[in-house]
């Protein structure tokens, strides 16, 4: 089937956010079985909390989030856009999966096995592509507005955050689950539905 074919869903993530793994990889279950075509872009939690009263140790994992959404946007700045959704899955295979922090080596790694230029990991301390980050991150926040997180995520018009998911749908789950969001978010009115997280990001 052509790109023409598919149906455009626009994905913004951060990297540093367990849940919007858990989505990532629940929308990429979803693009096996449905004529869609996820198209990544980055969003930060640590510009979306920058100006925010937050708690000390989150304050601590936000200044750590500014590294690999640099990085991200070091990539897509060089590369194009493309080469999102391969490094996303190597610096959150890494990070989420084999509990490594981020930092230079895991930059280098995850870079090199996307196929691109390890040198990019310098990004991380440098706020040469903040410019371009915020750019991307407004992109997608403007859509649901500011009282979100990460994922953002945007199918025909219809724009939302989430889903929030644990563990990952699988096969006709994952489509069951992609039809329900879409049908509630293209819904005229509709904004809010939620309930308490009762477990933790299960990555298996």
């Amino acid at each position: 089937m052509s790109k023409d074919a598919l149906t455009p869903v626009d994905f913004w993530f951060d990297p540093l956010c367990p849940w919007a793994w858990m989505t990532s990889r629940w929308i990429l279950e979803v693009e096996k079985l449905r004529p869609i075509e996820v198209r990544w872009h980055v969003m930060s939690l640590s510009v979306l909390n920058e100006d925010k009263d937050v708690g000390e140790k989150y304050r601590r994992l936000l200044t750590v989030g500014w590294g690999p959404v640099r990085v991200a946007i070091a990539a897509e700045q060089k590369y194009g856009s493309d080469v999102l959704g391969p490094l996303y899955t190597e610096l959150g295979t890494r990070h989420h999966h084999d509990k490594r922090e981020f930092g230079p080596e895991l930059y280098e790694e995850a870079l090199t096995a996307a196929g691109l230029d390890p040198a990019l990991a310098s990004a991380a301390d440098s706020k040469e592509f903040d410019e371009a980050l915020r750019a991307s991150h407004k992109d997608g926040i403007d859509r649901v507005g500011q009282e979100v997180g990460t994922p953002v995520i945007e199918v025909e018009g219809s724009a939302f955050f989430g889903p929030v998911v644990s563990p990952i749908p699988r096969g006709e789950a994952a489509v069951k689950l992609f039809d329900g969001v879409v049908a509630v978010a293209s819904t005229d009115g509709f904004f809010e539905l939620k309930r308490t997280r009762t477990r933790e990001p299960i990555f298996d």
